[in-house]
């Protein structure tokens, strides 16, 4: 979230910061010189084809072909990597011998994308998030459990308790899912379920009847597995007035007309992901490659809607539909100062849609803007609780607290079955996320709330193993989210076949990933190896320097592969930059890629959800110049081509041909790299809060006339074909800077791979 506005921008003179990053212990210091960062060129999106698709064919007796070693997409131009004598970094040249990349003779055009849900008439009046772009729906869960160790972190306290209580852990989970059931007149689809059912009973006659979609809709009422009726969940936590709340406090301005303008605005924002959908069995191909080759020969024809064609052979059976399920990997998410599991569901969602399941935690270790704990069971006595029995004069007398008990209300003579979590501010520094707080960062506060996430990342680690393992109805049973209780949903987890869910997460090489605070917890979780083996690479978005904790011995050094992706307006706070490239460093250090990365004109929540909901806010206040969604698919295609690069093949390999891997954000660029630019560094007052912009209303009112007057053809675009045009358009190849890169030699050759 971003750092109270008093701060203080940094000199471009000094030393380490006005040259290129390296790993020279020597950096030359000049004035007014500006650091010759390498740049990175930025993919853009998927181009039109220049013909529409040819209509689908009739299938025609042929050899069988296993699609499973089909050739991919070809692959990006080769990258050839250069090593700056002077600064120590890698450029990064494209070779022209392979030319630009172009499409597999399989696919028409671009990459299948999943249906995006309909906009609500709420949504076509007030906010709505963007729809994802890549080719699996998407699905989502809320999973509030008790720990399996109740416990206190430090001996902070507010209010007569302790105020870091860990009772409960409640995170949301993105995954990829199969979308709602349609059920058209003239056609009938051809749904797994009813494969099985009418294979099972050997009724093949009726299974485009009445009588079978009736029987479908029994099994969805009773619990059974079917997307018949599912509904989205919103945006704001519930209760969602009760949260607008809790971000007027987090923001510490007047609640009612900040609780009112939000209300107003996201009340109705809903996610575009469906609760409770069934798990996807597998990524959509173009056309009859979804259930492979043997489609064609097995009854399926070549149509966007797999209708039933009578063939020779038989259907594949349960067991061979199981066996051919697919299974994903994992990424889970910390969110930053005022977070929640919900406040980066753009982002969380599009890396599901690419084939991940994303793990959102909500901390509640004051840290959030407000969230809810719901106790187990209803007795008082939660051995975290540890509640203070002394009175106020003797409480004050020893720790000096001023503060004043509240007593829980009580309903019927019973204490509340929950309680209420709000953003914890640092006793007597209230301010401690400015650059230059003369008090600093709160490292007590820090330290133990980061020591508190990692706790909580290891609660929702053993109940993912449990889901894998099998034991899902017992998490569903034990689930605090449902009907009747605080925050929660009516539904629950009502609708979830936990036996789809057996076995189908790599519970190995888990990727860690986290936004400014959650950047710094993502650190430490790279550091502690012993508690997280889980744990392989790490991605930090904007991360929060002066709050990640230093390595205190040689074995606490990150030896994973790191991916920092950086704001333009954090880029000019000196000493979070050199945090950051510290981090970056140790794990080149250790042998292992690390990247760090700037998009530029972006602010510091162009990775939330914000961003995309305000953009006009973010535009007039932060001075935000990338257009926010632009900025989304620079983060997403990043991280993805990041973790294409780190990740096992088999974790990712039935879905990395459908990622965006046009040109390659890490690992190609066009001509020589271009030197970090300075033209927007905000005044001493608003450095990391937001970007400066020199003649202002001149550029807003010529970008203006621009957008109506010339065509945007070299102009990024959204799943809709709206151009995503920001204040500034620096075009691709030019979106994005590179401050630290591996050698050649350290990055995996993907191209070759794929091969």
């Amino acid at each position: 979230m971003p750092p109270p506005e008093d701060q203080h921008p940094p000199n471009p003179s000094s030393s380490n910061y006005s040259q290129t990053s390296s790993l020279a212990s020597s950096r030359p210091s000049t004035p007014n010189s500006q650091p010759a960062f390498p740049r990175l060129s930025s993919s853009s999106s998927y181009s039109q084809p220049s013909e529409p698709p040819q209509p689908p064919q009739p299938p025609q007796p042929q050899p069988q072909h296993d699609h499973d070693h089909e050739q991919p997409h070809p692959p990006s131009p080769r990258a050839t990597t250069t090593r700056n004598a002077n600064a120590g970094t890698s450029t990064i040249r494209t070779s022209a011998a392979t030319g630009a990349p172009s499409r597999p003779s399989h696919q028409a055009g671009p990459p299948h994308r999943a249906a995006a849900p309909p906009p609500t008439l709420r949504e076509k009046i007030f906010h709505a998030l963007p729809p994802h772009t890549g080719p699996l729906n998407v699905g989502f869960m809320e999973l509030e459990l008790p720990v399996r160790e109740p416990r206190t972190f430090s001996h902070i306290k507010r209010n007569g308790e302790f105020a870091l209580k860990l009772d409960t852990v409640l995170f949301a989970v993105y995954y990829p899912c199969e979308g709602p059931e349609e059920k058209p007149k003239e056609k009938a689809i051809m749904t797994r379920d009813r494969i099985r059912r009418c294979r099972g009973s050997g009724n093949w006659a009726g299974w485009d009847s009445a009588a079978g979609r009736k029987q479908d809709e029994e099994d969805e009422a009773g619990g059974k597995k079917g997307n018949v009726g599912l509904t989205r969940p919103t945006w704001l936590p519930r209760p969602r007035l009760s949260t607008c709340k809790g971000y007027a406090n987090f923001a510490n301005m007047p609640k009612a007309p900040v609780a009112s303008y939000f209300a107003l605005t996201s009340m109705f924002t809903k996610l575009p992901a469906w609760r409770n959908a069934k798990l996807s069995d597998g990524p959509p191909l173009a056309g009859p490659e979804e259930m492979g080759e043997e489609a064609l020969n097995r009854g399926f024809s070549d149509t966007s809607e797999l209708t039933l064609v009578w063939g020779p052979r038989p259907v594949p059976d349960a067991e061979e539909l199981r066996r051919r399920r697919a299974k994903y990997p994992v990424i889970i998410f910390s969110h930053g100062l005022g977070g929640s599991r919900t406040v980066y569901s753009t982002i969380c969602g599009e890396l599901a849609s690419y084939g991940f399941i994303v793990v959102a935690m909500e901390h509640r270790d004051g840290s959030g803007a407000r969230t809810y704990v719901n106790q187990e069971g209803s007795s008082p006595d939660l051995c975290s609780q540890n509640l203070d029995r002394r009175s106020n004069s003797e409480r004050e007398k020893e720790d000096g607290s001023a503060f004043k008990t509240k007593r829980r209300r009580k309903k019927n003579g019973k204490k509340k079955p929950y309680y209420m979590v709000d953003y914890l501010f640092p006793l007597d520094n209230a301010q401690d996320t400015r650059p230059h707080n003369p008090a600093g960062v709160d490292t007590e506060l820090r330290l133990a709330q980061i020591e508190m996430r990692c706790a909580e990342i290891q609660e929702a680690y053993h109940i993912l193993g449990m889901i894998n393992d099998g034991q899902g109805a017992e998490i569903a049973r034990r689930n605090l989210r449902k009907k009747g209780n605080k925050g929660s949903s009516s539904k629950g987890l009502i609708g979830i076949d936990w036996e789809d869910w057996t076995g189908r997460l790599f519970l190995q090489n888990v990727t860690m990933m986290g936004h400014s605070f959650g950047g710094a917890t993502t650190a430490q979780v790279l550091r502690l190896r012993e508690d997280f083996t889980w744990i392989s690479q790490g991605i930090l978005l904007d991360a929060w320097g002066p709050a990640m904790p230093e390595a205190d011995s040689e074995e606490h050094k990150i030896q994973k592969p790191i991916l920092a992706i950086g704001s333009e307006a954090f880029m000019h706070w000196k000493d979070n930059f050199e945090r950051v490239e510290n981090i970056c460093l140790e794990a080149r250090e250790a042998g292992v890629p690390s990247w760090m990365t700037t998009i530029r004109g972006s602010v510091h929540l162009a990775a939330a959800d914000f961003a995309v909901l305000y953009p006009n806010w973010m535009s007039l206040l932060m001075k935000s110049l990338v257009n926010p969604k632009r900025a989304i698919q620079l983060h997403v295609e990043s991280a993805l081509e990041f973790l294409r690069m780190t990740l096992p093949e088999q974790h990712h390999a039935k879905f990395s041909k459908a990622w965006p891997f046009e040109e390659g954000l890490l690992t190609a660029m066009e001509g020589a790299a271009n030197e970090v630019s300075f033209d927007f560094r905000p005044n001493e007052k608003w450095v990391a809060a937001r970007l400066k912009i020199p003649h202002e209303f001149k550029l807003r009112t010529r970008n203006w006339a621009k957008r109506r007057t010339q065509p945007s053809r070299d102009i990024p675009r959204d799943r809709s074909g709206k151009p995503l045009a920001g204040l500034v358009d620096w075009g691709a190849g030019n979106e994005i800077w590179v401050h630290i890169s591996p050698d050649k030699e350290e990055v995996p050759d993907v191209s070759e791979e794929a091969e």
